[in-house]
């Protein structure tokens, strides 16, 4: 089969590879659409790698070269001998992550508490080198697929993954024993603000006014012109922070600044921003990763407010009674009934595992893009 394989730092080789084999509680997915996301690019940038050896020791490119691509759909192309309840021809999303549930042994204490995503023996495909979506095929445990009840475009399936990080997020929000929360009376917030309208700070405003119902002022502070556009027509304000963010959040919330802080960008200059803007004892939300080149001296203002802060990470949230993932499952179905519009996101279709590179390289950052699916 062919694969885009990323076999050293900014460097993408399609090549010709053996078929992944299918054990008897797998199934094999031939792979439809894949999503570009943030982390590809961090991993393609050399800024991360997830990729470690028994000991913690990170395994370089050049030793265990990676085939990229998490937010996955596709069509179930075989299934092992003891995969009963999915068949050929099935179209599924895909939870990327292995864990003690989809390994079908027995549940260490993150598992068996639904937050199967910190599993003791946790792997994912296309992150910690397991092979990922970026190929004519993958293979994966039959418990991780998600059956797709409907006609959705493979495209806007495969965001389900992004979306699911965002639900399992906000479910953690909402969760969270806070000053300032989502929950109706005293103390709810009245002003939430989200750093970066990318698609994980787009997907939130969809799901925090079409899902949640937060009818308070919901902020998104994004340079890019097209992506505020986009956070407005889905009922946020959007401010360009070069204006001065402090100084707009300030007069959207009568003085009174942010009640709640998503730090959806990974960028230093944003986290450092935020006791500008924040409240005392607000409720933080650091989802964006990287953060590359910032003074950990910031974190001093941040810490002067006494936040709540949260740190959510990919789309736990325990298992349906067939053993499939709640929250993908849940995830999918908002897509599926048009609650949240994906569509809108996509900037970049790539019909061919040959564009992969360039879209590393060249497209992400571009003025017109906002998410990259590749389509074979």
């Amino acid at each position: 089969m062919r694969a885009a394989v990323l076999t050293k730092v900014g460097r993408v080789d399609v090549q010709d590879i053996p078929c992944p084999a299918l054990r008897p509680d797998e199934v094999r997915i031939r792979v439809e659409a894949v999503g570009l996301c943030g982390t590809d690019l961090h991993i393609f940038r050399g800024h991360a790698n997830y990729n470690r050896d028994a000991h913690g020791r990170a395994l370089s490119l050049e030793e265990h070269p990676q085939i990229l691509g998490h937010e996955i759909a596709g069509r179930i192309d075989a299934v092992g001998v003891d995969v009963r309840d999915l068949t050929p021809g099935d179209r599924v999303i895909v939870d990327q992550g292995r864990s003690c549930v989809s390994e079908a042994r027995r549940l260490c204490e993150y598992c068996d508490s639904g937050d199967s995503h910190q599993c003791e023996f946790y792997s994912e495909h296309g992150i910690t080198g397991l092979p990922g979506g970026l190929a004519e095929y993958v293979s994966i445990p039959a418990l991780n697929a998600v059956r797709v009840a409907s006609t959705l475009d493979p495209a806007l399936a495969a965001l389900t993954e992004p979306l699911g990080c965002v639900v399992h997020a906000t479910d953690a929000l909402r969760a969270a024993p806070a000053r300032y929360t989502l929950a109706d009376g005293r103390q709810a917030a009245r002003t939430i603000v989200i750093c970066g309208g990318g698609p994980a700070g787009l997907l939130f405003v969809q799901y925090l006014r079409c899902v949640i119902g937060f009818d308070g002022r919901l902020i998104v502070s994004e340079t890019n012109p097209r992506k505020r556009d986009l956070a407005e027509r889905f009922g946020a304000v959007a401010v360009d922070p070069v204006d001065g963010l402090a100084a707009q959040v300030r007069r959207q919330s009568a003085g009174r600044g942010a009640d709640i802080v998503i730090e959806a960008t990974g960028a230093g200059e944003a986290l450092a921003s935020i006791p500008s803007f924040a409240r005392k004892q607000a409720t933080i939300v650091l989802y964006g990763h990287g953060h590359g080149g910032t003074d950990l001296s910031v974190l001093n203002a941040v810490q002067f407010l006494e936040p709540t802060l949260l740190s959510p990470v990919g789309a736990s949230g325990g298992h349906e009674s067939d053993g499939r993932p709640t929250t993908y499952v849940r995830a999918l179905r908002h897509i599926e009934a048009g609650a949240i519009d994906v569509a809108s996101l996509i900037s970049h279709r790539y019909h061919s595992l040959d564009c992969v590179a360039s879209a590393f390289a060249c497209d992400f950052g571009a003025p017109d893009y906002i998410k990259g699916v590749v389509v074979t």
